[in-house]
Formats: C-alpha cells, structure tokens, sequence
C-alpha cells in the first residue's frame, strides 16, 4: 500500500484505540512510540551496516558492554541495549510487559550523549509519564502498549527514502489528531496548506543562498519548520545546508518538534532547540544556565511563526524612580497590549532577522486595525505603544511585504478569520501587497481546505507583486498614512459580490442593455465578431439578439472555433512531454523538480490562450500529481518490479461486534485491477459488464411491474415494510394457476386418472388433439404422472392471459427474478475469476513496456482528458451566462401587463356562464367590471 493508504489505516485503528482517552494525549503516546521505533531501527541498521549479526547483538549491545555503549553514543548519540529495541519488543510476544518500556524509557534518557542531550533529554518524558493512562492495571497497559507496537510496525524507516514516508504519515497523524483535539489543536499544528503557502514565500526569496538558518520560536509539533525546510532544499545543493532552530513553551508539544526534526533525517548538529518562553526569555541564544553571561543575539535567515492568538502575556518593563523604562530591544517599536501578545511575538520574529531576510507569520484580522496610533487614551495602549502605534513603525520603516487573508474555519480550534504577514527589514519598496484570498478553498466536512490551486495564485501573486481586481493590490505608504495605518483589507481590496442591476428602461420596454453587455467584454474581445454576430447594430445604450439559438449561434461561429482549436494546438505535445519526463525516466524521476517543470510547461502553454483560468487547469495538474508522485515514490524505492506487484486488499469486517481486518481479494500495488482489465482482459471485462447492466435492468422490470400491481394484490405479495417477497409471489401464483383449465388441461388431469398400461395407452390413442410428443415418456411407452403434472403446469404458466392481468404480472416476476438470481451467480463466479485472472496477468505476463504504457495510460490519459475540457468549461459558462442576461429582460412589463388583460378578458367571458342567486349575479357583475376596468 501507498503511504496514503498505510496513513489511513494507522489513524483508523488508532482512533478506535484510544477509546476515552483525549486525541490530544493519545497523540502523544503513538507519536512517542513511532520515534522509538525510528532510533531502535536507526540504532540496528547502523549496527548491521558494521558487519554484527542479531547473536553477536543480542550478546554484546548491553549496557554492562561500556566501550559499546560509547561506540553508539559517538555513533549516534544515543544507546538503546538489544533487549529494548523495538524489534526485540515484538519478538518478545507474550513475554512483553509494560515494565520493559518504562526500564527502556528510563535506561535511554540515562544514556544519551552528552553531545546530544539537547536533542534527546527527556524526550520521552510525556510518553513514559502517560503508560499508566492506557490502563487501569499492567495488564491492560501491556496490552495496549502491544496493540500500538503492532499498529506502527508497518512503517518502513530504514533509508532516505523512507524519511518521506515516515515524515507523511507523522504529519498525517498529527493533522488527524488536531482535528480530534477541538480548541487544543491550535497548540501543536499549523495546517498544512498554510505551511506550504508559508514555506512557497520564503523558499523563493531564499532559493540563491547555498546555506540557510530558519527559527520557529512558538514551533509546536515542528511541522512548520520542516516544510520551510524542505521547500528551501529544493533550490540548495548538497546535504545538511540547512540550520533549524526552534523554541515552544509546553514540554510534551516539545517533545513533538525535536521527534519530528530527527525523523526528517535532519542531522542533530542542525537542530537547534529550547523548551521556554518566547516572550519572556529572548531566544537564540543564551545558555540555560547562563543567560545574561552567554547571551548573543542570533539572527536568521528566515522566521516563521503561528503562535496563540491574542495571548495574555506580562510586557517587559522596569521603572527608573517614577518613569518606566524598555529594558527589551526586541519591543523598540513599542509593547503589545497585557491582553494581546500578538504583536509581541511578531516584533521578537523580526528583531531575530537578518537585514536581508524574511519572516511570516499567521495572526488573526484584529492585528490589522486594533488601536489608533494617534489616540493616547486608547484602551489598547500599554507602556509606550499601542498596536496602532506598533502598526505606524512598522510601515514608516518599510517592514511590512505583504498581508495575505485566508479564509475562515482553516485552522484547527478556532473558527476566526487569519491572516499571514510577510515581513522583512531592509526593503526598497515602501508599499505593502494586500491580498484578499478568503474566497478561494474547498469545503472538507466543517473546515475550509486551501487548494493547490489557491496557494499557487496566492504565491504568483505575491512574487510578481500584481494587482488583480476583487484578490489583490499594491498599495502605497501615503494611502495607507491617509487611512490611519488601518491596514484592515476590504479598505484596499473589494472582494466584495456586485449587486445585480436592473434598467428600468429594459424592464419596460425589453431589449438588452449595453452596459451590462461589458461584463462579457473579455469574451467579446477573445471570439472576434461574435458580438455583432449575436447583436443588432444600434444608436441607443439598448440592443437585440439577432439569432433564434444562442447557444448553437456562439460554439458554432468561426472565432469560438478558432479558440478550440488554438487550445487543442497548445497542449497538442502534451502528452509526448509527459510521456518523456515522466514514463520514459520513471526510475529517476526528481519529483520535486518534476512538478515545477510540469507546471511550467502548462502556464507557458496557457500564456497565449485567454479566458481559461490557468490556476484551474493546474488544480487538475495538482490533483492527478498527488497519484502520480506517489506511484513514482514506491517504483523509486521498491524498484519497477513494483509494478508488477499486487497486495492483500484487507478490510475491516465486523464480527461478534469486533471490526477485524480480513483479506477481501487482492489490490495492484501500482496497477489498478480494472486498469489493466480494460486494455489487457477487455473480453472478459466487457462480458461481465453487460451482465452487471443487464442485471439493473432486470431487477428495475421487477421493481416496475411489483408496483403496476394494484394495491389490494400488492399487499398479498409485499412484506411487513411494502417490499416484494418472493415466497408469497410464488404463493399466491401457484394458487392463481391452480384454478386455470383448458381442454388439454382437463384431458391431462383425465389421463392422471388412467392406472394400467392399455388403459393408458388406448387414453392417448384416444386423444391425437394432446401434444403428448411434449412429454417424455417411461420405459413402458407410456407417461409418467411427473411429466403430465410438468406439462399441465406449463400449460397453466403460458396460459395467454391478458397484459394487465396480475397472473401475467405475477409470472413476469417470477420469471424476472429467477433471472436476477442466475446472474448474481454468474456474476460473482465471473468477477472472482476475472479478479484471479487479473492478479496473473499483472504478476507474470505484463512487458515492461505494457507497464509503461498502463502508467500512460493512469497517469496521462486522464489529465490530458481533463485538460482538454477546459476550452468547453469556458463557452458553456458563457453561453449558461449570456443567456441568463438575456432571460433577464426577456419578459417586460408590458408584456406582463398584456397579459394580465388578455387575462381578465378571458375571466370576464367566463363570468357570463355562471349562475347563482340575483345578489350573487349583481357581485359578479361588479367584478367583471373591474376586470374590464369599466
């Protein structure tokens, strides 16, 4: 399985696990054990890699064997004896106590190298301190703690490769987890959307340094860091270029970051890390135990941040006799408010930056209008400074980049709308980027998702620094002086819907308005001559369509023409480039690489074409990218025989009110059963599919003729809820048929009678009008009573009964459903068989160039496909729109107003036939006059 599909499982039966324990502690337990089971796994393949065998292990990786446990902490600056390694925990079975993992717990933190104890110290401290919460007594711990042993076994951690695997379902978990924890989310996650979008804006302004140090000081599980990490990388070349620094107050939340730099393979003379105050102790750097001796102020390259919103905090500050006095360089543009420390942590963030860097960081709307720097009765004023006061600085001094607003409900405990500052401290330019992308997400259950696609337009917005109507502006410093540095985005950027509009003069009078025509201008101008194709030619602001069918009139005409195919001539090499970077390289593949050039060559193809949005065709780029990268990932690691590999499809069944996990066929490692069903075993595919098909239509001819039935003969064959029963179908026709009689049937039942061979054999010499030649007949030459009673029922059965008859309606179910129930059988034993033969194709008679062309056909059949469409997107969303503008006028109000007459003309003739009581006539007579306005 995909790391997706291994990440799933993992969370689903680790959920079900926890039963009552809060998913923001039992994170805690399941991340600790997959970091101990990553150091167990490094510790044994680096023992392996120097030649020792498990015996030679299991003998002398003791903690009795001194010089080895110094070889391992110079090693890998930690020791973890054979027995407390994960793998010997697993081989241990029922021998394994909970006991074991507090003796290994507490043996490993005693055993850390002294060179690594910032990165190791008690960093299983919350796991070791949360056994006793899976279980009331040492049992039950041990069987929990052995239930999580087996859930993370699977997670593959032994190479490079598998540092992205680990680190994707690590992160998954996490995410999961905050999705769990309700307002507690917020402590330890950033969403991950929002870190790419971080990570996107600072890995462009960084990408020409080859080396770089990036800080998180409010880093809760680290995951934003790591992405910044990782999207800087890209563009530096060689290992180990990158130095992480990072500071979080709560221990376990720690505890979290530095797991999470070590498994991402960061060497530990890059992780830099502290468990403290951001605000109330300046950090880097100082020692801990030295802070005003040692401090030296560190400043990085890039600061990112998503602390806790409007924190209460106690401001910095130190009295002189009667005059309080900053003792704080962090805070010279002024001190943030005892009730918001939002502002606080921004200014720590930038004072750490270097002249030359970049920092953001995600705050909520309030920071962007809270306080007016001119009032010094302000409420929000503390010490020297208000916000508005901070907010004044900030711009005057040029530090403010950009302000990005997101959408609403993306974050994990909190529903408020959040924005991301992107800051710097030596800049040219002296106005501010504002955008407004609070519009642009995808709705997942009851939170908002920011889309790749909405992320990408955020970023290329930022880097060309555009102004896009309703998304974003450039704004200038004396704008933002004349409103008060109110930095509150709708004052700059109206994202705003327009209210729709209405001419009264059209309303009256009908005809189009031309003014309301100029939202179509972009299309006009694209399709040449169109708009005089579909228009009069008029001297007034009004006009008319001039064709009898829009639609047909706009795909048909020669310039709409000219843009599909303009389109088609685009990506007409689509496919051949894919082909080439992705199928013909796929052992190679640079994904990260890939994807920018992938992207590139559709923006660059689209750079000629209007109308179509290319944000949206590179979401559907996005969308397939997620398959293909992981596909290419497992070929990378695994080798290309990896495609020729299927897997248990296990699922989980419920049995004696237990889920368990069974095996449910088998599943294409890479290659989807149907995939290669379609181009491979298309005979047998298409064979089944029709049975499937004709199996809907048989069991809807059941549906439809149950219900042609009357209500009376409905209820003798329905069960208690209304539904058909069959057993009572075949009850109540047999006793429908048992009262039929023909001729031939009264002869047969005659013959039945007849108990000696001449006697029946003079019968039926008797009766040449009986088609006996229909039944077999017995050694004897005559005819036994089971055929004669088949026969007589058969005659019964086809009896020529009216169509509409319930005896010809209640035959037709019966026959109908003994067909559903031979094709369910046929189908079952078709599709087990297919499904076994598919496994054989895939594993022993695919080429390797019938691989690649499946990859081909999975990977770039159905982007290409999608991608195609988008010319089609456009006319039909034009010609959808166009004619609601049309429609819109269609009918004037004197139109409606001719109507109501012809109305009250036809009302009034009425009124002439009705009769009734003289008062009644004289009332009526009244309102016909009122109708014909008499």
């Amino acid at each position: 399985m995909n790391k997706q599909q291994l990440a799933n499982k993992i969370w689903a039966s680790a959920n079900k696990m926890r039963s009552k324990i809060e998913a923001n502690e039992y994170k805690d337990y399941i991340l600790g054990f997959i970091f101990y089971k990553f150091l167990s796994e490094r510790e044994l393949k680096f023992l392996s890699d120097q030649g020792m065998s498990q015996a030679d292990m299991a003998n002398e990786i003791i903690e009795e064997q001194q010089a080895n446990v110094t070889w391992l902490q110079s090693s890998i600056g930690y020791f973890i004896a054979y027995k407390h390694l994960y793998s010997s925990w697993l081989e241990a079975k029922s021998d394994f106590s909970v006991a074991d993992v507090r003796d290994a717990l507490s043996a490993f933190n005693r055993l850390v190298s002294p060179s690594h104890k910032g990165v190791f110290d008690g960093i299983f401290e919350t796991l070791q301190d949360g056994l006793k919460k899976l279980g009331g007594t040492e049992g039950e711990q041990t069987k929990a703690v052995r239930n999580l042993l087996d859930l993370i076994k699977d997670i593959p951690m032994n190479g490079q490769q598998d540092y992205d695997v680990l680190g994707f379902i690590y992160e998954y978990l996490i995410s999961q987890f905050a999705a769990n924890a309700g307002k507690k989310a917020g402590e330890f996650y950033t969403p991950h959307e929002v870190s790419l979008l971080m990570s996107d804006i600072v890995a462009h302004h960084l990408r020409a340094r080859s080396q770089i140090s990036i800080y998180d000081p409010t880093s809760g599980s680290g995951s934003l860091l790591i992405n910044i990490g990782r999207s800087v990388a890209r563009h530096i070349s060689g290992e180990n270029q990158i130095k992480y620094y990072a500071q979080e107050l709560k221990k376990n939340t720690f505890n979290l970051t530095r797991m999470n730099l070590v498994m991402r393979g960061i060497i530990p003379e890059n992780i830099v890390v502290r468990n403290g105050d951001t605000l109330e102790d300046d950090w880097p750097y100082f020692e801990d135990g030295d802070k005003e001796g040692t401090y030296e102020c560190l400043y990085v390259d890039a600061v990112v941040s998503n602390p806790p919103y409007s924190q209460s905090w106690t401001p910095p500050r130190a009295t002189k006799g009667n005059i309080v006095t900053k003792i704080d360089p962090r805070f010279d543009y002024g001190i943030a408010p005892k009730g918001k420390a939002d502002y606080a942590f921004l200014l720590h963030d930038l004072y750490h930056l270097k002249p030359d860097g970049i920092m953001t960081i995600v705050l909520p709307h309030g920071v962007l209008f809270r306080g007016d720097p001119g009032d010094p009765s302000d409420e929000d004023k503390s010490g020297d400074g208000a916000e508005g006061s901070i907010r004044k600085e900030l711009i005057e001094n040029n530090h403010i980049e950009a302000i990005i607003g997101l959408p609403a409900d993306i974050f994990f405990g909190t529903g408020i709308p959040t924005i991301v500052i992107v800051l710097r401290k030596d800049r040219k330019d002296n106005d501010v980027l504002f955008i407004d992308a609070s519009r642009g997400f995808a709705k997942e259950g009851k939170k908002n998702k920011l889309r790749a696609s909405d992320i990408r337009r955020i970023v290329d917005t930022y880097i060309h620094k555009e102004s896009i109507d309703k998304f974003s502006r450039l704004v200038s410093k004396q704008e933002i002086r004349d409103n008060g540095y109110n930095l509150n985005i709708p004052r700059y950027v109206n994202s705003s819907e327009e209210l729709e509009e209405w001419d009264m003069y059209s309303i009256m009078f009908g005809g189009v308005p031309k003014g309301e025509l100029e939202s179509f201008r972009p299309q006009f101008n694209a399709f040449g001559g169109l708009e005089q194709a579909l228009f009069e030619t008029t001297n007034t602001p009004y006009t008319q369509l001039k064709v009898s069918n829009l639609a047909e009139a706009i795909v048909q005409h020669p310039s709409v023409q000219v843009f599909v195919d303009n389109y088609a001539e685009a990506f007409g090499s689509f496919k051949a480039f894919l082909s080439e970077r992705l199928i013909e390289r796929v052992e190679d593949v640079n994904l990260a690489a890939e994807e920018e050039r992938i992207t590139a060559h559709i923006f660059d193809s689209l750079s000629t074409i209007p109308l179509v949005d290319r944000f949206e065709a590179y979401q559907l780029f996005a969308d397939k990218w997620t398959t293909i990268a992981q596909d290419l990932e497992i070929i990378q690691t695994e080798g290309f025989e990896s495609t020729r590999m299927v897997d248990p499809n296990m699922v989980l069944k419920k049995t004696d009110d237990k889920e368990i996990e069974v095996q449910e066929g088998w599943a294409g490692r890479i290659l989807p059963f149907e995939l290669v069903q379609t181009k491979h075993l298309l005979e047998e595919w298409t064979a089944l599919r029709q049975k499937e098909e004709r199996l809907e239509r048989v069991v809807a001819e059941v549906e439809f003729t149950f219900d042609e039935l009357d209500e009376e003969e409905r209820s003798e064959v329905s069960n208690d809820d209304g539904t058909l029963a069959l057993k009572a179908v075949a009850s109540r026709l047999s006793f429908l048929l048992s009262a039929i009689e023909t001729e031939e049937i009264y002869t047969l039942s005659d013959y039945l009678f007849c108990s000696k061979k001449k006697e029946k054999l003079d019968f039926v010499a008797a009766h040449p009008e009986i088609a006996w030649g229909q039944m077999t007949t017995a050694k004897d030459g005559t005819y036994p009573a089971k055929a004669v009673n088949a026969r007589i029922a058969h005659l019964r059965e086809n009896y020529p009964f009216g169509e509409g008859s319930t005896e010809a309606k209640l035959i037709r179910i019966s026959a109908l459903s003994e067909e559903v129930k031979q094709l369910k059988s046929e189908i079952k034993a078709d599709t087990e068989a297919l499904h076994l033969h598919t496994k054989q194709v895939i594993e022993n008679k695919l080429t390797d160039e019938d691989v690649r062309v499946l990859l081909s056909e999975k990977w770039i059949e159905t982007l290409s496909e999608h991608l195609l469409r988008l010319p089609y997107t456009v006319i039909d969303n034009f010609v959808t729109a166009l004619s609601n503008l049309i429609k819109k006028y269609d009918t004037t109000l004197q139109d409606v107003e001719q109507e109501i007459h012809r109305a009250s003309i036809a009302l009034a003739t009425m009124i002439d036939d009705l009769t009734g009581s003289a008062h009644d006539l004289e009332a009526l007579a009244e309102f016909k006059k009122l109708l014909l306005n008499d």
